[in-house]
């Protein structure tokens, strides 16, 4: 007796956001101000925190997490470090985002990068294990660039 597998594919949603996710870090990659490579990996690994949420659904409740990080270790309690690295960081997005590009040092913004490219790479993991399907394939003009 065989049995036919139906695997459904990532919502829209998922895939836009690991799209955005991607086009992130690729202008992470190739910034040469750190307070840019800072921002445009931090926002990559927003992005690709959401994308899991969207996958598994936010949590509810009266006292539902708030922010994306919080919500990120309450749907992934295996992302929590994930989690608090980057809720870390929020503070001093928020600073670039203000116009404080000194608030950046270059290995604050190349930890930041790096940390970004190995959360990317576990996001696609935890999606593939959710989709129930082979990996989820980062796009192929995606180059690791690191400053050094």
């Amino acid at each position: 007796m065989s049995r036919t597998i139906h695997v459904a594919p990532l919502p829209t949603t998922v895939v836009d956001l690991l799209r955005r996710a991607d086009a992130e870090l690729l202008a992470a990659q190739f910034s040469a101000v750190p307070a840019e490579m800072f921002n445009h990996a931090h926002l990559a690994a927003l992005r690709a925190a959401a994308a899991v949420i969207a996958a598994r659904g936010r949590p509810g409740g009266r006292r539902a997490p708030r922010t994306v990080w919080d919500m990120l270790a309450a749907v992934e309690p295996g992302a929590a470090d994930w989690a608090a690295f980057f809720a870390d960081g929020a503070s001093l997005r928020q600073a670039v985002d203000a116009g404080r590009f000194d608030a950046v040092d270059a290995d604050r913004a190349e930890r930041t990068l790096c940390a970004a490219e190995d959360f990317l790479d576990d996001v696609r993991s935890m999606l593939e294990v959710e989709a129930g399907r082979g990996p989820v394939p980062a796009p192929r003009h995606l180059t690791a660039v690191h400053a050094s």
